[in-house]
């Protein structure tokens, strides 16, 4: 088996597990914790971490998810989730150079306007503020679904809505917020209604927390 994914899914190696699920890989997935959630990470018998030696020969960084595609090795879930789109084509996949583009550009956008607010939606800091500051970008998403019959773009479910779901979803906390955006609710339950979401989201909930 080539495929290699690094990471465990209560990360963000959640997204190119779901992905690759839905394209039907055959891959390895190689659990490693952060090290942030270990009393000692570098206690004998430590589970595999992001400060393990073993792991940080695979990404000196120290950060999951990472990939192995035979000898080619990547980081960061949204390139990796990219790149595997990309590779096996289909549906999922960008169809040209300008879908390839605004997938990119979707997924920067998530990263950058939605993420930082989201995650402290998640962990419970400022979630009014949070809250209040993710209106903006999520009218823009809003409108992008209305737009592209229910999906961030090509019409259809693609790796872009992988991508920013899995970003959206830290915020569900925000039950007021939801509220406001009917068109995002909607497709944010029917991305995690696919089987693929669902398995993938099955196994997560068998890790610790």
């Amino acid at each position: 088996m080539s495929l290699t994914i690094y990471g465990v899914l209560r990360s963000r190696a959640s997204r190119p597990i779901w992905l690759a699920h839905e394209l039907g890989l055959d891959f390895q997935h190689v659990p490693v914790i952060q090290s942030y959630r270990l009393a000692d990470a570098a206690a004998p018998g430590a589970p595999l971490n992001t400060a393990s030696p073993d792991f940080l020969a695979v990404n000196p960084n120290g950060l999951v998810p990472s990939l192995k595609d035979g000898d080619f090795v990547l980081h960061e879930s949204l390139a990796i989730c990219l790149y595997l789109a990309r590779k096996a084509g289909g549906e999922l996949a960008p169809r040209d150079s300008q879908e390839e583009a605004l997938m990119t550009q979707w997924a920067l956008w998530a990263a950058t306007e939605v993420e930082p607010k989201s995650l402290s939606i998640l962990r419970g800091v400022e979630v009014e503020a949070s809250s209040a500051g993710l209106r903006r970008p999520f009218a823009v998403l809003e409108q992008q679904l209305k737009s592209g019959g229910g999906f961030v773009l090509g019409g259809r479910f693609t790796v872009a809505d992988i991508m920013v779901a899995e970003i959206v979803r830290y915020a569900a906390a925000s039950k007021a917020l939801f509220a406001e955006f009917p068109a995002i609710s909607s497709w944010l339950a029917t991305a995690q209604a696919r089987p693929a979401h669902q398995r993938m989201a099955a196994d997560r909930a068998k890790e610790p927390a």
